[in-house]
């Protein structure tokens, strides 16, 4: 055989080797590598995760494992692996899912209306990692706690109900001091200047506010309950407020998953210091988590001379608010009427 054929079929030989590990190469990168049926979805990897770990986590959505392996290694992926939630979306070569381990997807944490910090621990940590034991001891931590101005009653406040952003592997330290910082910004010299008209600090407001939020739902209503509170205080007069009894009826049971309706005469007199009908001054903390709308009606209350109120039986979900005792009377004996005929005991 001539010269020339041999390097004519050695050039065969050589393009076919090179055809062939071309195309391996592209079967690894990208052709789909997935096999779950949703278009997408996402895997979360732990803090401090090895190699080892994340492949247990991924293995039952990659078809095929070697070509993964094959791309992490070429990319030093092993080396360099993030904790964090990511996104798989259905047809992902082994190469786009690589990229997206190392793409940590933000969380949009949305809260409000907790009446505990351990019920809002338990929805926090069900879309980040720390676990709600973790996150109850930093949001109790003396020195924290001291240095920002709470107390474990208290500490609640410091939450605003809204939508925030975080990664999901945030720690229990970083998502406090995100919390405390946006707290610290809700809190601009305006509301602070209303506060201090009032003779308040910020949590009293706040704790005021979870009163207001849980007395009445209609935002147009609040100032003008609020001010009735606010009338309260200024009289020396016990507040009165039965969502407080109803907050300390729950604590006594350890039940916050009670429903009550109706605050008994037998209720008022429960030993709590939340119970605001027998203490005088605010609860020691919030009873709810009051959104900004409650909390902006304290600091702008309606001006008037309304000091009792109760639930309307002609406008639903809407009180009715008197300044003298005998005209409560008069709309505290309908609203109690209305309750009996409609057979409501709690």
């Amino acid at each position: 055989m001539d010269f020339k054929k041999i390097l004519k079929y050695g050039s065969v030989l050589i393009i076919t080797v090179l055809l062939a590990f071309a195309v391996k190469i592209y079967l690894e990168l990208f052709t789909d590598n997935t096999k779950f049926s949703q278009d997408e979805l996402y895997v979360y990897i732990p803090t401090d995760s090895n190699y080892g770990q994340v492949k247990e986590i991924i293995a039952p959505f990659v078809k095929n494992m070697d070509n993964f392996e094959s791309i992490a290694q070429k990319r030093n992926y092993p080396e360099k692996i993030k904790s964090g939630k990511f996104l798989f979306k259905k047809g992902m070569s082994s190469f786009a899912l690589h990229s997206s381990l190392l793409k940590n997807v933000a969380v949009k944490l949305t809260f409000n209306n907790q009446e505990r910090l351990e019920n809002f621990v338990q929805r926090i940590s069900s879309q980040i990692e720390p676990d709600s034991t973790k996150l109850v001891s930093t949001f109790r931590d003396s020195l924290f706690l001291k240095d920002n101005g709470f107390t474990k009653d208290n500490v609640l406040g410091m939450f605003l109900p809204n939508t925030y952003e975080v990664y999901w592997n945030i720690s229990a330290e970083k998502f406090r001091d995100k919390m405390i910082k946006e707290y610290k910004n809700f809190w601009t010299a305006d509301r602070l200047s209303k506060a201090e008209k009032l003779g308040m600090s910020p949590i009293q407001v706040i704790t005021l506010a979870s009163i207001v939020h849980k007395e009445t739902v209609k935002a147009d209503e609040r100032p003008r309950v609020a001010k009735v509170y606010l009338n309260r205080l200024d009289l020396g007069m016990p507040l009165q407020a039965d969502p407080t009894v109803i907050y300390a009826l729950k604590a006594r049971d350890n039940d916050f998953n009670q429903v009550i309706k109706r605050v008994l005469y037998g209720d008022l007199t429960i030993n709590s210091p939340y119970n605001t009908y027998v203490n005088l001054g605010l609860p020691p903390g919030p009873i709810a988590m009051p959104d900004i709308n409650a909390i902006d009606a304290v600091l702008s209350p309606e001006n008037h001379d309304y000091i009792y109120f109760c639930a309307s039986v002609e406008r639903f979900g809407y009180h009715e608010f008197a300044t003298t005792l005998v005209q409560h009377g008069v709309n505290r004996k309908k609203y109690v009427e209305w309750l009996n005929n409609q057979g409501t005991t709690r």
